[in-house]
């Protein structure tokens, strides 16, 4: 089984025949894998229209290299400027229309290996710090117009479903944060209203376009685990410890519903110890691999300051731990 294989069959609720894949939502340790460096971001908009165009096929090239080199099943697509911080840019991100450029150039130097995925916010989510109030107000005060957004995200979401999937993506991931620490932002009505039903329509598209669909959400999930499961959605990306969440738990729960993506602290992969690290893999490995539906990866984007030989002792205990032959589980 290849890793793009191995990612389908988890998606689908099946268990691989060998070990769980591997994916990451975002993935900023290229550089420490590869001799040869990507060309991304703020040092890419410098470059002439023919570099460009040689970056992005050397960038697509660089990047299948190194997840077939660590063993990953799937890729996400270098995606549009996105701020960590007010003036403070992500470390991967393409202009918009240089990630869309970038897609096909992807897919096609995955070979059908990896599994790639497309982004796709195609639902409405907690909105960033300078628009946080105003659609605050608007849930209670113009409901109207909410419905109106919620319409139009999901018509864009669909745009970018059709698009992804005639460049050659194997799914979608809708990163729409629903929830904080604390709990849901939505009400159990404004999420019944606003959201709720435009993620199984979307859902249901992908699915019938032949497309597996991912939801991430940071935060605590709790109150809406079940609505989730019963949608037609493939898979659930993060699945916050940082929130309270325990992947083991919610494996319990509704894993024979949901694909569980995740969900190993960063935290714990920036500065916990081998040991460390080996435990909690194991601790969640065995916890959620069986019966399939289950994708191991960090529970939110691997950022550069992480030692990429903290990440290599998660694969390799993830490439242990989560194996499916049942005598290599036994002798371990």
């Amino acid at each position: 089984m290849n890793p793009r294989e191995r990612m389908i069959n988890a998606l689908s609720l099946q268990e691989p025949d060998d070990f769980c894949p591997v994916w990451e939502i975002e993935f900023h340790l290229f550089n420490e894998v590869s001799p040869r460096p990507l060309v991304i971001s703020q040092e890419y908009t410098k470059l002439t229209a023919a570099e460009k165009d040689r970056a992005l096929h050397e960038n697509a090239e660089i990047m299948i290299q190194a997840a077939q080199d660590l063993g990953l099943s799937a890729l996400s697509n270098i995606g549009p400027y996105w701020e960590i911080a007010p003036g403070a840019p992500a470390p991967m991100w393409f202009p918009p229309e240089d990630s869309k450029r970038f897609l096909p150039l992807l897919c096609q130097a995955s070979r059908g290996e990896i599994f790639i995925m497309e982004w796709c916010p195609a639902m409405l989510y907690m909105p960033d710090s300078d628009q946080f109030l105003d659609f605050s107000y608007k849930l209670f005060d113009a409901p109207e117009e909410v419905d109106n957004m919620a319409k139009q995200q999901l018509e864009k979401g669909m745009e970018i479903a059709h698009r992804a999937r005639d460049a050659g993506a194997d799914g979608l991931c809708a990163a729409c944060d629903i929830a904080d620490n604390h709990g849901m932002y939505f009400s159990p009505a404004q999420f019944d209203r606003f959201f709720l039903p435009y993620l199984q329509i979307w859902a249901e598209a992908v699915r019938k376009i032949g497309l597996k669909s991912i939801l991430h959400s940071d935060g605590d999930l709790a109150e809406v685990l079940e609505k989730l499961a019963d949608t037609e959605l493939n898979g659930l990306q993060s699945i916050d410890p940082v929130a309270g969440m325990d992947i083991v738990e919610v494996k319990k729960q509704v894993g024979d519903r949901l694909c569980l993506c995740g969900n190993i602290h960063l935290g714990l992969l920036y500065h916990g110890s081998v040991e460390a690290i080996r435990e909690e893999v194991k601790r969640i490995c065995i916890g959620c691999k069986t019966g399939g539906g289950f994708v191991l990866g960090a529970t939110n984007a691997v950022f550069e300051e992480i030692p990429i030989k903290h990440y290599k002792i998660m694969l390799n205990a993830g490439r242990e731990f989560g194996s499916y032959n049942r005598q290599n589980e036994k002798e371990s």
